[in-house]
């Protein structure tokens, strides 16, 4: 079986951008920050992911994506805490409903509603409400709500605590995960993105989150941000900084998937990261959408990087099956119950 852990709503119907729109509108001009959402049907849903992530995930030999709202639309730096709460709530019902008619290729991770200097522990209910009564199985947490100005503590911070208590006590996991930037300094997806990435693997080196919460789990998706190619650079200061080796210190906890989109970037990742903590992702459809003119092939068709891997098939099992169910173990147990 081959689990994409990496894969947004990017093609979501358009009422529901609509709506987006006129919920910014309204909060501009003082109104209501959650008016009443448009009937979206199911034949809308269908042809929506019917023609995109469905149809490529079938072309290109995969079997289920671990899906979730839209990376650069959660904008948490937008509006305030009620516009992101019911801009939430939105979001993660409709993946509710892409899951609820494929239950055979999709499976939910929700967006959190964080707002910049609000507390953590108001996301909480919403990760109860999308693990307990909607079956998702993880959840995508934004370090920077801020949307690229780092305001807020690290993750390492105690303010982050009580959210990591809820997502143990749920058994879930937390894909590493920013939104769109209102930096100018820094593109979405080709420099903040990746900055965050490399950002809390940092943050996560220089503190002792896991003596702290030795069972949390940590997706870092776009193969690691700069951590692989660097991987020297953190080893020695972890040295330097007297904390222990990074397989003690981090990896036990944190992994990667394999958003890199190019052949010697995926050479690379399992050149230097041990296997066990890397997880098949593609971020179809994504960040980059086109075809590469050296290969002629997309981009994102990030499974045929692996496919081309001299290791062993044990090995690739584990990057395609084994570690999304290790580290997803909600996911293991609906797979199970399907008879996967």
């Amino acid at each position: 079986m081959i689990i994409d852990c990496h894969g947004h709503y990017t093609t979501a119907p358009t009422a529901h951008d609509a709506w987006r729109d006129s919920q910014k509108a309204a909060f501009k001009a003082g109104g209501d920050t959650d008016p009443a959402y448009p009937g979206i049907s199911d034949d809308e849903i269908r042809e929506s992911v019917e023609k995109n992530q469905l149809r490529l995930l079938r072309e290109r030999g995969a079997d289920l994506t671990i899906f979730s709202p839209r990376a650069s639309t959660m904008a948490h730096h937008v509006g305030d805490e009620a516009v992101s709460q019911a801009w939430t709530r939105h979001c993660n019902d409709l993946i509710r409903r892409v899951v609820d008619l494929y239950p055979q290729s999709f499976v939910g991770v929700c967006q959190l509603p964080q707002s910049p200097g609000v507390s953590i522990t108001h996301s909480i209910a919403e990760l109860e409400r999308c693990v307990t009564e909607m079956g998702f199985i993880g959840c995508n947490l934004n370090p920077d709500p801020s949307g690229g100005h780092w305001s807020g503590p690290p993750l390492t911070d105690r303010a982050w605590y009580p959210f990591f208590e809820k997502m143990v006590e749920l058994d879930v996991p937390a894909m590493i995960h920013v939104s769109g930037s209102c930096n100018h300094n820094f593109h979405a997806t080709g420099a903040h993105y990746i900055n965050a990435d490399t950002t809390a693997f940092m943050q996560f080196l220089e503190g002792d989150l896991f003596r702290d919460f030795p069972t949390l789990r940590f997706i870092i998706p776009h193969g690691g941000g700069a951590v692989p190619y660097h991987w020297g650079r953190y080893r020695g200061l972890a040295d330097m900084l007297k904390r222990p080796p990074l397989s003690e210190h981090i990896m036990r906890n944190v992994f990667f998937d394999t958003c890199v989109y190019h052949q010697p970037g995926i050479d690379l990742l399992f050149r230097v990261i041990d296997v066990d903590n890397i997880l098949f992702g593609s971020e179809m459809v994504g960040a980059v959408r086109g075809i590469d003119p050296e290969t002629g092939h997309h981009f994102d068709d990030t499974k045929r990087y692996i496919d081309a891997l001299t290791i062993p098939e044990a090995d690739k099992r584990k990057v395609f099956e084994g570690n999304a169910r290790r580290v997803y173990p909600r996911l293991d147990a609906i797979l199970r119950g399907q008879g996967r």
